[in-house]
């Protein structure tokens, strides 16, 4: 049908049929009487081959496992894993990923000897591929029962050949951090940032995160550095002589401040710093190694808090980089000093005194123990013996001399008493008889006493006399004893008789630093302060080797609540 123009167009249909004036139907009873169409009719059924053909199309075929080089790797690493070999000759190894299957024969019986050697801590010249092999099976579960061992291979290899070999630097760090994460190690990251300096990021701030919270006293230089917007390295104090002193005291001041602020304020800096949320970060496990993704899976979610961008706190450290410098620069004897460091007065003051401390006792350790011996004090202790000795001297023969008379009483002597004694020469003299004559006793030229001569019928009288001196002669040195330390309790700060306290109780430094953090100091400054005050008055050292004194024991119930143990 064609079309001229745009103008609707109708079209006239005209059905034939031989049937003529047909009644037309009324309008309501068209619906009723549609034609219905007709049945469909059935399909052939298909045949019973094609039927099956379709079934096996349908059907789920079971999967197999999937085998990857990496789990291949990890089955033969558990095969082999008590493998040992005899001494064996060094063959040179290299592959970029090394496994078991790219070693020769030769090269086989090396590693197997290689690595017995290095589980006994024995470390052998080799080459970097078998240091790869034996840290992919540590990774991968295989040399190992608890985790911890096996964290602590990994420090122990990598330690060992890290100056041979720098690239182990470049991933056994990302590694082990790996490894302490998937098995939940509450471990210090601190040494796996500083040797591996690409790695300061979110294992930083793990870092920062576990110390400042926890553990103030397990900072390290590398880590505070992040927090810093001061760039020590640049500074030539640091770049010269003062690097050592730097990394070593500057973690122990922000230590310092964090128990000063704790016990000023209530709240460490955490505390009144507070960071903002954690972020959530994915991390790729053990990238770039061989490792079997089902073991630990391809990524673990580590919540890292972003205490670095703290503004406030970050002011503090950048300041207390500074300050230290400083302080350090001045007991070098450094000429020149960093400008515009603002601190408090309280502050800087508590940072001089303790760097002065440390460089006394460091001073004191270079120049090794000094013994000084008072001669005042030493011939004031052989006069105290020299006396008590005579005393005794005389006890002893007055009760003789009373033994003696009782004797004769009852007539059971008859004669003269003849009691034998050694003079200086070796010689054998007779005392006197006891009935009337004097009783002379020689004292040695050496010891330089007096004879001392008592009648025969005064003999009570000079056993009590002798007994009343030498009880006089302890109740002195008692007396001088109790007095002394009476003085030594009361030269002590109240905080170092709680350590004092603590320590006589039993309760370890545990006890003395958690003292010192609430006093706002530091255990080893509570320490050095009670010894430095005991040498002083003492002579001694009162704490050794974290424990009290064994011999100053029994004196320290002069101290004042301080029961002798």
């Amino acid at each position: 049908m064609s079309r001229d123009g745009k103008e609707p167009h109708f079209t006239e249909l005209v059905w034939e049929s031989t049937e003529q004036n047909l009644p037309i139907p009324p309008r309501a009873s068209a619906d009723l009487k549609v034609p219905r169409p007709p049945a469909a009719v059935p399909k052939k059924k298909a045949p019973e081959d094609t039927t099956i053909q379709l079934q096996l199309w349908d059907m789920e075929e079971p999967q197999e496992p999937v085998t990857t080089t990496e789990s291949q790797f990890v089955a033969r690493a558990r095969e082999l894993v008590d493998h040992k070999e005899t001494a064996s000759l060094f063959v040179p190894f290299k592959s970029y990923w090394p496994t078991y299957g790219h070693m020769t024969g030769a090269q086989s019986r090396w590693y197997f000897f290689w690595r017995d050697e290095v589980r006994h801590g024995r470390y052998p010249k080799t080459d970097l591929s078998y240091i790869f092999l034996h840290v992919y099976e540590l990774i991968n579960g295989v040399g190992w029962d608890e985790p911890e061992d096996g964290y602590r291979q990994l420090n122990l290899l990598w330690e060992a050949y890290r100056d041979q070999y720098k690239r182990l630097d470049q991933y056994l760090g990302g590694w082990i951090a790996d490894f302490s994460l998937v098995h939940h190690l509450d471990v210090p990251l601190s040494g796996i940032v500083a040797r591996s300096r690409g790695l300061a990021g979110d294992l930083a701030e793990l870092e920062l995160m576990r110390c400042l919270t926890a553990a103030p006293e397990q900072l390290t230089f590398e880590v505070l550095t992040v927090m810093s917007d001061y760039d020590i390295s640049k500074s030539k104090f640091y770049a010269g002589e003062g690097k050592a002193a730097a990394e070593r005291y500057i973690p122990q001041v922000v230590a310092l401040i964090d128990a000063y602020v704790a016990r000023k304020h209530g709240s460490n800096l955490i505390g009144m710093f507070p960071p903002g949320p954690a972020v959530v970060r994915e991390r790729y496990l053990f990238r770039s190694a061989v490792y079997d993704i089902s073991l630990y899976g391809y990524s673990v979610l580590v919540p890292v808090v972003r205490i670095s961008k703290s503004p406030p706190l970050r002011s503090l450290i950048t300041r207390l980089f500074r300050l230290t410098e400083n302080k350090l620069r001045e007991l070098l004897g450094y000429r020149g000093r960093l400008k515009d460091v603002r601190v408090e007065a309280d502050m800087a003051d508590l940072v001089m005194r303790f760097l002065q401390r440390e460089f006394r006792k460091a001073e004191q350790l270079e120049k090794g123990p000094a013994v000084v011996i008072d001669a005042k004090k030493l011939e004031q202790l052989q006069n105290d013996s020299d006396i008590v000795r005579t005393l005794l001297t005389v006890e002893e023969a007055g009760e003789f001399e009373g033994r003696s008379a009782e004797a004769e009483a009852d007539g059971d002597v008859t004669g003269r008493t003849e009691v034998p004694a050694a003079d200086e020469a070796g010689k054998q003299v007779q005392s006197a008889d006891p009935a009337g004559a004097e009783d002379a006793s020689e004292a040695s030229a050496e010891e330089g006493h007096e004879a001392v001569k008592r009648p025969a019928g005064s003999e009570a009288a000079s056993i009590g006399e002798a007994s009343g001196a030498v009880a006089e002669v302890q109740q002195d040195s008692a007396n001088g004893a109790a007095a002394l330390w009476h003085s030594f309790a009361a030269a002590l700060t109240p905080l170092e008789r709680e350590a004092v306290r603590a320590l006589a109780e039993g309760r370890g430094m545990a006890a003395v630093q958690h003292l010192a953090s609430a006093g706002g100091t530091m255990a080893e400054l509570l320490v050095d302060g009670i010894n430095e005050t005991a040498m002083d008055l003492l002579g001694d050292l009162l704490i050794d080797e974290e424990e009290l004194n064994g011999e100053f024991m029994p004196m320290l119930q002069y101290l004042g609540g301080v029961n002798d143990r």
